[in-house]
């Protein structure tokens, strides 16, 4: 059962990547188009991100969940469209808002694989390459049985 949810885990994150569009980049992951970096709250690890264009991206989080009755390990992939905010000031313009649809496998006792929906904002650190972001993820388990919950953090990523 692991090894079949983990497979389709890694089938969601590489057909992401042989779908997106390559698109030349523009924005303030030009040169830096694939960032590892932390996350902490629900799951708390760590956050990978890779753009394709400056409006698509995937990302996973390889982290522990704490809800559950222990220490569960929690994966996850999504794949990503951006938003930037529109505003005179820079600061506002080096925002993006994404919504997103992926997956997530969190490891337990009876193991669960679900759909996420992540919502958040990232920003881009003038004249570095980091971003911050802050994200919510509502949950639909669909095995072993149907559930709702919930994902939520904040992280801080570096681009390479």
């Amino acid at each position: 059962m692991r090894k079949a949810v983990l497979s389709l885990v890694l089938l969601l994150v590489f057909s992401s990547l042989a779908l997106a569009q390559r698109q030349p980049y523009s924005g303030p992951q030009m040169n830096h188009p694939t960032g590892l970096g932390i996350m902490i709250g629900e799951p708390t690890g760590v956050s990978f991100k890779h753009w394709f264009s400056t409006k698509n991206a995937i990302d996973a989080g390889l982290a522990w969940s704490f809800a559950g009755p222990g220490e569960e390990l929690h994966i996850h992939a999504d794949y990503l469209w951006h938003i930037p905010l529109r505003s005179s000031d820079p600061v506002v313009r080096r925002t993006n808002f994404y919504i997103g649809i992926g997956g997530r496998v969190r490891f337990e006792n009876d193991s669960r694989f679900g759909a996420r929906v992540p919502l958040g904002f990232s920003h881009f650190i003038k004249d570095t390459p980091l971003d911050v972001f802050i994200e919510v993820a509502p949950i639909m388990d669909l095995v072993p049985e149907t559930d709702l919950s919930a994902n939520g953090g904040i992280g801080l990523r570096y681009y390479f």
